[in-house]
């Protein structure tokens, strides 16, 4: 289901901004709306016929997409004070005359006047601005003139590429079965004598790999506006700036009683109360005095110290023992004492957020208390995950002789979540070109970043860098790398529908994938993302020797902890890469050299280890 159209009506009028007129063309244009686009979401402004006041509305209604649509009502004729289209067209980054070409056409039909007309349509970012005339009968006809335009072209601003492909289709009047069909693969499987025997590609080091990936995968430039209730875990794209002091008046820390510190210790009248939320009082306090005080409310002008009420005991009360009259204070306060100052937490001005932070919880709770209601962040890449292989099921099925059910996916997709990216089941590919060509071109249509697992190593059927190469004319980066587990994973970029696309082929084994993910995929997302923490950490930990027979480095899977005040670690068990349990309860890769423990050594030999720590 499509979302949504957020409109805006702008309302250009000198005699509607002063009051002195009704506006009726408004109101007329948001009852079209609604009838035309029952779910739309629309708001209103009415600006006077100034350059400024009208370029202020349409940028803050773009830059932060407050609006899919801008309908502007007013300003467009030849009076010296029609300003509007000089204003649209000083906003908008592309025009859109065939909007105003329809516009006018047809008004044509209806009166000659509209040859009148100097509106402007465009695009500013992700929004379209289309200037109508003043009148309630002119604006509703050329909204009409141009309303069948606007889904589509607000699906193609928002990059809904799914709903795009359907709207071509009707519009070309092809059947969707036909827009399905993908053709066959340019792979051939038939000379399987013919194959490597040894990898094209050159083996490269882990290092080298990430500095590829790094190359290829440009930052974001793209920024967006989200509620800030939505923003946890999200990149900020602004400093965040205190516009008030937090708290803005000083507040009581303690249940208690407001009072002159130099009055010291003995017998106070109380005065009144003070409860949270209550207007600071203006009277203020004299000697001898104390005003009854909860957490958080302002501390009256004239005390100087909050005494607590443990520290307190009644003197005397109302007949009716409803009201305190008096207390004793028995233990002398100090000047300041229990009062949170105006600016205590966060001076006006102050920086709170930092551009690039990634935002915590806490820091939501901080945007809540600034009323910093909307943020900007850096927009995430569309991901999706794909599983190969023709022995793999899905674990709800039932599996016949040689099958597996499919694991790697689910563990890619809660990696992923775990890491705060959320990420699309693009299902299962065979081992066979046309199903993977399929497979792929399908997550290309909604994905900039597709994870496949399976299907890089050297058999007979394994075809994804083959396909990438001859169906998608893809540039693989590499595709083995000097490492244990993951020597097969690859990288490749390839333009799909105009844009770049990048794919990261992880091994099938389910640690090799893991692993992989954690090493070249997580830190990639959060690169493309501008987080300003990329890599996971690092530390040394010097701990009984691990084994590794192997000429690779391996990154074996340990549990890092405190014993006795020193780190150590501890091998999770049997290291091959198809023991997923190897990954259960690690927090840490070690990364172990060429090691062979010596025989009757009872593994009592000391080295320092690199560990990449990934659940910390």
């Amino acid at each position: 289901m499509a979302a949504p159209i957020k409109f805006g009506i702008l309302t250009v009028s000198d005699t509607c901004f002063n009051g002195t007129k009704a506006d009726t063309s408004g109101p007329k244009l948001n009852e079209e709306i609604k009838r035309e686009f029952p779910n739309s979401q629309v708001i209103f402004h009415i600006a006077p016929d100034e350059l400024p006041s009208i370029k202020e509305c349409l940028l803050k209604w773009c830059d932060y997409h407050m609006c899919d649509v801008i309908l502007t009502t007013g300003g467009t004729g030849f009076s010296p004070r029609d300003v509007t289209p000089e204003a649209t067209r000083q906003v908008i980054e592309k025009e859109a005359p065939g909007l105003a070409y329809a516009m006018v056409a047809r008004s044509l039909a209806i009166t000659e006047m509209a040859m009148l007309s100097r509106a402007v349509c465009g695009i500013r970012k992700k929004t379209i601005i289309a200037n109508l005339p003043g009148s309630e009968k002119g604006a509703a006809e050329c909204f009409g003139f141009i309303k069948n335009a606007i889904p589509h072209a607000v699906n193609v601003l928002a990059d809904r590429q799914d709903l795009v492909t359907k709207e071509h289709v009707t519009i070309q009047g092809i059947s969707l079965e036909k827009v399905g069909t993908i053709s066959p693969s340019k792979v051939k499987l038939d000379n399987v004598a013919a194959r490597n025997r040894i990898s094209p590609y050159p083996l490269v080091e882990v290092s080298k790999a990430t500095e590829i990936i790094r190359r290829e995968c440009s930052p974001t430039l793209e920024i967006e506006v989200i509620p800030f209730e939505k923003s946890a875990n999200r990149i900020l794209a602004e400093d965040v700036l205190a516009t008030e002091a937090v708290p803005p008046f000083r507040a009581s820390m303690k249940d208690g009683y407001a009072v002159k510190s130099e009055d010291g210790v003995g017998n106070r009248i109380v005065r009144e109360v003070a409860a949270a939320g209550d207007m600071p009082s203006e009277e203020e306090l004299k000697a001898g005095e104390a005003i009854r005080i909860s957490t958080g409310a302002p501390v009256p002008p004239g005390a100087d110290a909050v005494v607590q009420v443990e520290d307190t005991s009644i003197v005397e009360t109302s007949t009716d023992g409803t009201k305190e009259l008096s207390i004793e204070i028995k233990v002398a306060p100090i000047c300041g004492q229990d009062i949170r100052d105006i600016g205590s937490d966060v001076k006006v001005n102050e920086l709170v957020l930092k551009k690039y932070d990634r935002i915590s919880p806490a820091h939501v709770g901080v945007l809540a208390v600034l009323g910093k209601t909307e943020v900007k962040v850096y927009k995430r890449r569309a991901v999706g995950v794909i599983s190969t292989g023709n022995e793999i099921k899905n674990p709800k099925d039932n599996v016949g002789p040689g099958q597996i059910r499919d694991c790697n996916k689910f563990t890619l997709l809660n990696l992923l979540k775990k890491y705060y990216y959320e990420a699309e089941d693009c299902g299962m590919a065979k081992d066979d070109p046309d199903s993977m060509k399929k497979a792929l071109h399908a997550a290309f249509s909604k994905n900039d970043v597709v994870i496949t697992s399976g299907g890089v190593s050297m058999g007979e059927f394994d075809v994804l860098k083959q396909v990438l190469e001859q169906d998608f004319d893809a540039m693989i980066h590499f595709a083995r790398v000097n490492m244990k587990p993951g020597k097969p994973t690859t990288f490749a970029t390839c333009s799909f529908a105009g844009k770049t696309k990048v794919v990261f082929g992880l091994p099938g084994n389910p640690v090799s994938c893991g692993v992989t993910c954690l090493l070249f995929v997580i830190p990639t997302l959060r690169h493309i993302e501008r987080s300003a923490v990329i890599d996971f950490p690092i530390m040394n930990v010097i701990a009984t020797a691990l084994e590794n027979k192997d000429n690779r480095p391996e990154y074996q899977r340990v549990r890092v902890y405190q014993q006795s005040g020193v780190t150590t670690l501890l091998s999770t068990g049997n290291q091959t890469s198809s023991r997923l349990n190897s990954l259960v309860g690690a927090n840490g890769l070690a990364l172990v050299y060429n090691y062979v423990i010596p025989k009757n050594s009872y593994n009592n030999s000391r080295l320092s280890y690199q560990v990449m720590l990934f659940d910390v």
